[in-house]
C-alpha cells in the first residue's frame, strides 16, 4: 500500500476505493514501478548523533531524565542508564542483569578517582577527554575497569609520548602490572637506549635487583664505554648499602670488567672501597687483569663488546696467494661475523713474502719470518690501522707458526732454506725483545702450535719433505723444557690449531676433520666432518664458538675464497 498525497485522482478508476481512516484516497500500486522521484534517502550524518550525545549531556548537567547517580569518594554524578550501558559493558551488565544496582537509585564504585571518573563521564557523553601527566594512570585505570578500550588505549599511548629518562623505568613497572606488552617493551627499550641518562634518576635506584640484572646483562645496552655500566651499579648499590652489598658479586659478572680501560680499573675499580672489602669479586677483577695482559688469549663473556660500544669481534685474514700466476698478496681484510661484511684493513708491508707466520697479540696482529727478508716481524696496531716493524727474530725462518701463551708470543720451528729448526723464540711486546727458549725435541715445520692451560702444544708438522709427524711436543714455560704428550690420530704437516675452553682443536692437513686434544686427560677425540678437505687453512675462535675458515692457498683474492663456521658439540674419543 502507498498512500499518495496531494494527487488528483479519477473516481471512475476501479482500482481506486474511499479509505475510511482517512479523507484521501489510496492507491494500490507496485512499488517496483518507483522512480528515483519518488524516494528520498536522507541521512544528516555524524552530528545527528553528536547532537544527540550533545543533549544527553546538557539533561545530565541539568540532572534531566537521569535515571541512576554514581557515587565515587563521596561524590555523586547523575548519570543515564541508557548511556552508560551503550558505551560501556561492565554497565551494560550491572544495569541489565538482575543485580541490586539494576534497580538501586545510587551506586556507589570504590577503587577509582573522583576526578577520574569525572574525567571518564565526560568521554562517555562527549566522546572526548582531557588526558594529562597527573590524571592518565588514574584514568587508565578507570577506563579499564569500566572497559572502554579507546580510552585505556589513548591513555597507553600518552604515556609512551611521555616517555623520558626519569620515568621510563616507572612506566615500564606501570606497564607491566597492566599486561600492556607493547608498552613495556617500548619503555624497555628506551631504557636500554638512553641507559646512561637513566641511571641517573631517581627511579633507577628503585630497581630491584632482577629488574637491574636484565638491564646490565643485556647485549643490547646502548653505551659510550663499559664504565657507564659499573657506576651505575655501584650507584644502585650504594643507595642501599646495608641490603644490597651482597649482591654486589652477582651484579659485577654482568659488568665487562676487561673492557674498562687499564687506567680506570686501577684508580677507580680496585680503588673503591666495598670493592675491596668483597673478596668474592677478586675472581672477576683477576680475570680483568689477565685480559689486560693476554688479550683475546682469554676469552668469556665479559670479553665480548657490547654492540653499541662500536667495537666487535672479527676475524681478520693476512695475506694469501692468487691461483693463477701464484703471486703473493699484500692484503689485509677483516670479516664481521654479526653483520656478515668484509672490510678492507692496511695493506700488509713486503708483499713478496710468502710463508710466513701470523697470531693475534691482544688486538693487535704480529707477522714474522717468510721466505724473504726472513728475519723481519710486523705488528698491525688496530687502533690507528697501521702496520710498524717490531724487533726482528734472531733467526730467519719461514713455514714456522706463532701462538700466545701468557701474554707473549712464541715463534716455532719452521725452515730456513737447509733443514728443519727445532729452535723456539719468545717475544715480549713491553720490551720488544726476542729471547731463544729451550728447543723442541724434534725439528718440524709447517706444524700446528696452540697455547692452553699455561703450556704450549706442537702438533704434527713435518721433520723432513717427504714424512709427517704424529708427536705432541708440550712446552713449559716454567721449566724451560718440552715433554711428549699423546700423539694425534693422524700424522699430517700444513695443519693448524686453536684452544677454546682448556680443549685444543685441530683441522687441516687434506682433511675433512676436526679433532681436539685436552691437555688435562691428555687423549684425542673426533669431533666433526668438515665439508671439504682442507690444507694450510687458517682457524679462530670467534664469539665464543670455534669458527674454522678456509682460505685456499692458491685462491683468486675474492671469487674462490673459502670460508666455513663448524658448531662444536658431539665429539667421540679415539
Amino acid at each position: 500500500m502507498v498512500l499518495i498525497l496531494g494527487r488528483r485522482l479519477n473516481r471512475e478508476d476501479p482500482g481506486v476505493r474511499e479509505s475510511p481512516a482517512v479523507k484521501r484516497k489510496v492507491l494500490e500500486m507496485d512499488t517496483k514501478t518507483l522512480s528515483s522521484h519518488d524516494v528520498f534517502d536522507f541521512s544528516s550524518g555524524p552530528s545527528h548523533a553528536e547532537s544527540i550525545l550533545q543533549m544527553f549531556n546538557e539533561f545530565r548537567d541539568g540532572r534531566l531524565f537521569t535515571d541512576v547517580v554514581i557515587s565515587v569518594e563521596g561524590r555523586e554524578f547523575p548519570c543515564h542508564r541508557a548511556v552508560l550501558s551503550a558505551c560501556s559493558g561492565y554497565f551494560r551488565a550491572m544495569f541489565c542483569n538482575d543485580h541490586r544496582e539494576s534497580r538501586a537509585m545510587l551506586v556507589e564504585i570504590n577503587g577509582i578517582r573522583a576526578d577520574a571518573m569525572d574525567t571518564f563521564l565526560q568521554y562517555v557523553y562527549t566522546g572526548r577527554a582531557r588526558i594529562t601527566t597527573d590524571n592518565v594512570q588514574f584514568l587508565f585505570e578507570t577506563s579499564s575497569l569500566f572497559q572502554i578500550g579507546t580510552l585505556r588505549d589513548a591513555c597507553a599511548k600518552f604515556l609512551e609520548d611521555q616517555l623520558d629518562p626519569c620515568n621510563c623505568l616507572g612506566i615500564q613497572r606501570f606497564a607491566d602490572a597492566h599486561s600492556l606488552k607493547q608498552l613495556a617493551n617500548r619503555c624497555r627499550t628506551y631504557a636500554l637506549q638512553s641507559f646512561g641518562d637513566v641511571a641517573q634518576h631517581e627511579e633507577f635506584l628503585d630497581l630491584r635487583r632482577d629488574e637491574l640484572e636484565e638491564y646490565i646483562s643485556s647485549d643490547e645496552l646502548v653505551i659510550g664505554k663499559e664504565e657507564t655500566v659499573f657506576e651505575a651499579v655501584m650507584r644502585w648499590v650504594y643507595h642501599d648499602t646495608e641490603h644490597r652489598r651482597a649482591v654486589l658479586r652477582d651484579l659485577m659478572t654482568h659488568v665487562r670488567l676487561p673492557l674498562l680501560h687499564p687506567n680506570y680499573f686501577v684508580q677507580t675499580v680496585e680503588g673503591d672501597q666495598l670493592i675491596q672489602n668483597a673478596p668474592e669479586c677478586y675472581q672477576l677483577l683477576h680475570e680483568a687483569r689477565r685480559y689486560h695482559i693476554l688479550g683475546n688469549e682469554m676469552m668469556s663473556p665479559r670479553t665480548r663488546p657490547r654492540r653499541s660500544t662500536g667495537f666487535s669481534e672479527v676475524i681478520v685474514v693476512v695475506g694469501g696467494c692468487e691461483r693463477v700466476g701464484g703471486f703473493n698478496l699484500p692484503y689485509t681484510e677483516c670479516y664481521d661475523p654479526v653483520t656478515g661484511e668484509w672490510k678492507s684493513l692496511a695493506k700488509l708491508p713486503e708483499f713478496t713474502k710468502s710463508e710466513y707466520a701470523v697470531c693475534a697479540l691482544r688486538n693487535d696482529i704480529l707477522v714474522s719470518g717468510g721466505r724473504i727478508n726472513s728475519r723481519d716481524v710486523w705488528m698491525y696496531n688496530s687502533q690507528l690501522n697501521i702496520w710498524i716493524r717490531v724487533a726482528s727474530l734472531n733467526k730467519g725462518r719461514w713455514r714456522h707458526k706463532m701462538a700466545v701463551l701468557l701474554g707473549k708470543v712464541y715463534a716455532v720451528g719452521g725452515y730456513d732454506g737447509q733443514s728443519r729448526l727445532s729452535s723456539v723464540e719468545c717475544y715480549d711486546s713491553f720490551s720488544n725483545r726476542w729471547t731463544e727458549v729451550a728447543p723442541m725435541k724434534e725439528a718440524v715445520s709447517s706444524p700446528a702450535v696452540a697455547g692452553c692451560v699455561n703450556k704450549l702444544y706442537v702438533i704434527g708438522g713435518g721433520p723432513d719433505d717427504n714424512t709427517c709427524s704424529d708427536k705432541v711436543q708440550c712446552y713449559d714455560p716454567e721449566s724451560d723444557c718440552w715433554l711428549l704428550r699423546a700423539n694425534i690420530p693422524i700424522a699430517k704437516r700444513c695443519i693448524t690449531a686453536v684452544s677454546l675452553n682448556n680443549l685444543i682443536y685441530v683441522s687441516g692437513g687434506l682433511t675433512k676433520s676436526i679433532y681436539c686434544y685436552d691437555p688435562t686427560e691428555d687423549y684425542w677425540m673426533h669431533v666433526v666432518h668438515t665439508f671439504s678437505k682442507q690444507e694450510s687453512c687458517g682457524m679462530s675462535c670467534v664469539t665464543g664458538r670455534s669458527s674454522s675458515w678456509a682460505v685456499a692457498v692458491r685462491a683468486a683474492r675474492r671469487r674462490t675464497r673459502s670460508c666455513a663456521t663448524t658448531r662444536l658439540q658431539g665429539s667421540s674419543q679415539v
